[in-house]
């Protein structure tokens, strides 16, 4: 069943045919029978398993290899002809040496099972945005995960041509010492064998979305980036959208997802989620940068998500949800996990499928990586432009992180220039001594640090050049949720309470607040931010947006440390407001 007529496209998937020696191939639909004939053969052969169709109708628990259960950073790889076009901060191999060693793995690595041949389309298909791609795999686990996560099939076919996104997967052996994830900006090519998680395989997500198209972006003058998309409805009816980039474990879900709080919500305040993970930002006609989410679906963490966290995440999950990696309650056939509720099941199976209950648990119920695999059209709040081919407008952009002291609760950049310099020395602080010395700044430029598909200086130049092409950009802030006091609690409140934050933000974009200068950039005085119904005085506020310059000194020397990583790369411009920043904290 051959749905794609581009001989190109078809030339390639016969080639990966004669190296995988699949038995058989089956070309994906998207059609709902297919998808549900492929559900009940992965239950037949325990790949995935039905969960209680009254309390979770059409969702499933898979488990994966118990050494398979999260993105490899240490074995992934950007393979471009020059090492100087990976930088420093990415893995590189020569392509022709990897082409090899993978070829290698993958020769014969699907006999004895069935080829399954994705067609899909990150953004709506057939809009400007839209890119497309094939990816090969010998796991229905994948297929239905894509299936979520992207727009796959038939309609899809008619738009792949010679610049399409080629993508293989093989489970292969499961081999940890020979699993690779590798993307070929220069051929626009994934390659991915011996895992058989998330990231590592769902290539539209990571591979594609990222890396690659990060790489595509900087071609064709356009941005794509971790970040959320967010609109924030204010009490007129006017709909404002921001994206936010954070490093993991910084509140990104939650703030794509956002509930005002109750004083706000009466006085008709409503966000809508456009997406939860990433955007892509192209220039449009009137000058402003205007943004899709590329993906269908949500690959969000479980744990941790709860009726209090982020009720709107944990609403998509009851219908039409694959979870990976979470514990199995035998009582009712449904699943939980660690800071779900505070009722554990006390007859479970856990993540690795191995009989749980708190009385006798040796570890945790569910993984703490494991996944949900949601529809985004589930979720309550998901805005009316989800599908909108055109994207929309962005009139702020957040970069986040999670710092102790020095980084005020809110800042806003003096400039486009001085904004990327923000977002390029962004980072949160190391919380556990496991993880490397304990507030120690881990930098994580514009949470792009293990996805930016070329050399990192360049990114920032390109980011910079932007500016040439927007005549509105978008304005450009730094937020930090993580201030403590001195017994390391948090002071500000978050969550919902963040849209106190946002509101200034939004109202600086549209000249509606007022602003202090100061030597990091604008911030807004205590009395320009509204604290009504939210336990927090004026003098607490007062201290969150302190600028503490002696910090900042020490902050300086970190970012002069960070950027000696980049050399005679790192853009003049950067340098320069580095400089800048020294000179006023001095001044």
């Amino acid at each position: 069943m051959e749905i794609i007529k581009n001989q190109t496209v078809l030339d390639w998937i016969n080639a990966q045919v004669d190296l995988t020696k699949p038995d058989q191939v089956v070309w994906i639909d998207g059609s709902e029978a297919q998808l549900e004939a492929l559900r009940q053969q992965a239950c037949s052969t325990g790949e995935i398993y039905k969960l209680n169709e009254e309390k979770l109708p059409g969702c499933y628990l898979h488990r994966s290899d118990p050494t398979d259960v999260a993105r490899v950073e240490s074995r992934t790889f950007i393979c471009c002809e020059r090492q100087e076009d990976a930088g420093p901060t990415n893995n590189w191999m020569a392509p022709a040496e990897m082409y090899a060693k993978l070829n290698k793995l993958y020769d014969g690595s699907m006999k004895g099972r069935t080829m399954y041949v994705i067609p899909y389309c990150m953004g709506v298909v057939g809009s400007p945005f839209a890119k497309y791609g094939i990816e090969l795999t010998d796991s229905i686990y994948v297929v239905l995960n894509m299936a979520i996560m992207t727009r796959v099939g038939a309609q899809v076919a008619d738009y792949l041509d010679e610049g399409f996104i080629k993508g293989l997967h093989s489970k292969g052996t499961l081999d940890p010492e020979e699993r690779y994830i590798v993307q070929f900006p220069e051929d626009n090519a994934i390659m991915s064998i011996n895992s058989g998680y998330g990231g590592n395989v769902l290539q539209g997500k990571k591979c594609f979305a990222l890396r690659i198209a990060s790489n595509l972006g900087r071609q064709e003058g356009w941005l794509a980036e971790h970040m959320l998309i967010l609109g924030v409805e204010n009490p007129q009816g006017e709909v404002r959208y921001i994206t936010g980039a954070f490093p993991s474990a910084c509140g990104k879900t939650n703030l794509a997802m956002l509930i005002p709080p109750e004083g706000y919500r009466k006085n008709g305040w409503k966000c809508w989620c456009v997406g939860d993970d990433i955007a892509w930002l192209r220039p449009g006609p009137d000058g402003r940068l205007w943004a899709v989410n590329p993906e269908k679906g949500f690959f969000g963490v479980a744990p941790g998500t709860n009726a209090n966290s982020n009720p709107n995440a944990l609403a998509t999950t009851q219908k039409g949800t694959i979870f990976t990696n979470v514990a199995l309650n035998l009582d009712d056939n449904t699943v939980w996990w660690e800071k779900l509720d505070k009722n554990p099941p006390h007859n479970a199976l856990d993540w690795q499928g191995n009989p749980w209950s708190p009385e006798t648990a040796q570890g945790p119920a569910a993984h703490p990586n494991s996944r949900f695999t949601a529809p985004a059209e589930n979720c309550p709040c998901i805005s009316q432009a989800f599908n909108d081919p055109q994207g929309v407008p962005i009139s702020a952009m957040i970069f986040g992180g999670r710092r102790a002291k020095t980084v005020p609760l809110v800042y806003q950049s003096r400039s486009w220039q001085h904004g990327v310099f923000m977002g390029s020395i962004m980072g949160s602080e190391k919380t556990a001594a496991a993880e490397g010395t304990v507030g120690e700044t881990r930098r994580d430029p514009m949470a792009m640090l293990p996805f930016c598909g070329y050399h990192m200086a360049d990114y920032w130049q390109h980011w910079l050049d932007m500016e040439k092409v927007l005549t509105n950009p978008p304005k450009i802030f730094n937020v930090n949720w993580f201030q403590t006091d001195d017994q390391g609690n948090f002071i500000w409140p978050g969550f919902g309470e963040n849209l106190r934050v946002l509101e200034w933000i939004l109202k600086r974009c549209f000249d509606e607040a007022g602003a202090q200068e100061t030597q990091i950039g604008y911030l807004p005085k205590p009395e320009d931010m509204n604290l009504e119904g939210v336990d927090i005085t004026r003098d607490t506020l007062a201290g969150l947006l302190r600028v503490d310059p002696e910090g900042w000194k020490k902050e300086c020397e970190g970012i002069h440390a960070f950027y000696e990583r980049f050399g005679d790369k790192l853009p003049a411009a950067l340098r320069q407001e580095l400089k800048d920043l020294e000179a006023r904290l001095e001044g």
